[in-house]
């Protein structure tokens, strides 16, 4: 043990342990401005944001300190230059990686966390969710794949079994290109998405005839969940290639309507006052829209129709069906004579006929 310790170099030791003292001071003093952050209202860091990233970068420190040959001459290990660079390679590869998608999440939560998506006007909440949750799936699919592809680069035999496939296989590369056409246009359209924004988490949409809001929106699908609490699963290009409703494209607040079928009879000045009665004693109403008109006429009744607004698609709904309700109670409480009605003409018939 002596005599190994002898033949060390005080050139290696000192190389070596200077390599360990520079680290633990970037290490530190990286560690102290990030609480600094952390302590700071304007950069608050979520919490146990350092924890997430302590390993990646001691990893990192690993990777480097498998590269000094100061190390390897500690060990003995010498002569065994190409296995400690690649291990040192891969080794670097996986920790980098790590690093990028802990510093992902970090600024994702960062920045999500900023905006309320629970609050009755959370458009600019839902337009960042939407763009963080769908350009995240995107950075982590690039990030793994540019990895996994400089991991397996760094291996000499399947280099040149990647050269030589990649040199004779351009008929297959045509025949895997048209397969592969659709799945690259359904991505697309979920980066389209992410970018222009028709649809955004907790958008109010019409698909396909269901009523529902925005639950997921992935590269690949959308998920609306239905009123009924059925889920609708529909391709990222449906909602790029096919007309479909939005309530809550560029703002939250909706009209509703309330149709009803009347005799020529009803006072119209009587319905409109009482509309605007029940309306002002309702909190799901906004205060903006009130109208009653006269929308169509049919030879045995007319058709009413009852506008009002509210705040979003939800309480619009509970609106109307209350308006209805109070509409169609008013009137056959004070008004019968203006339900619907069917006419019949009886004529006496001569007596001498």
């Amino acid at each position: 043990m002596d005599s190994f310790l002898n033949s060390l170099s005080n050139r290696s030791v000192l190389t070596l342990v200077g390599t360990i003292l520079l680290f633990m001071v970037i290490y530190w003093a990286v560690l102290y401005v990030l609480r600094k952050l952390g302590k700071d209202p304007k950069y608050l860091l979520p919490k146990g944001s350092m924890k997430k990233m302590a390993l990646p970068f001691l990893l990192i420190f690993g990777a480097i300190l498998l590269r000094l040959p100061a190390l390897r001459e500690l060990l003995g290990l010498t002569e065994m230059v190409q296995p400690f660079v690649r291990a040192s390679t891969l080794l670097l590869i996986f920790a980098v990686t790590w690093l990028i998608l802990a510093v992902l999440k970090i600024v994702k939560n960062v920045v999500v966390n900023r905006y309320n998506v629970n609050t009755a006007d959370n458009l600019k909440a839902r337009k960042i969710y939407t763009q963080f949750n769908i350009l995240e799936r995107i950075v982590i699919f690039i990030v793994v794949i540019l990895a996994v592809g400089l991991a397996l680069m760094t291996f000499d035999e399947i280099r040149e079994v990647g050269i030589s496939v990649f040199a004779s296989a351009g008929v297959a590369g045509i025949i895997i290109g048209f397969s592969a056409q659709k799945l690259i246009g359904t991505v697309l359209a979920g980066i389209q998405i992410a970018i222009a924004q028709p649809i955004k988490l907790d958008d109010v949409v019409i698909v396909e005839g269901e009523w529902g809001r925005i639950e997921e929106i992935t590269l690949t699908y959308v998920v609306v969940k239905v009123w009924d609490k059925r889920r609708l699963i529909v391709p990222t290009p449906y909602f790029i290639e096919t007309p479909f409703q939005n309530w809550t494209k560029s703002s939250s607040d909706i009209l509703g309507t309330v149709f009803l079928h009347m005799d020529y009879r009803v006072p119209i000045g009587a319905l409109r006052k009482e509309l605007t009665r029940i309306l002002e004693q309702t909190d799901l109403w906004d205060g903006q829209a009130n109208n009653i008109q006269v929308t169509d006429s049919k030879a045995t009744h007319m058709e009413v129709r009852a506008m009002m607004s509210a705040r979003d698609a939800s309480q619009a709904w509970e609106l109307r069906v209350h308006v209805r309700e109070k509409l169609i109670a008013y009137l056959q409480k004070n008004h019968p004579e203006s339900l619907p009605h069917h006419r019949v003409l009886l004529r006496e018939r001569d007596a001498m006929g």
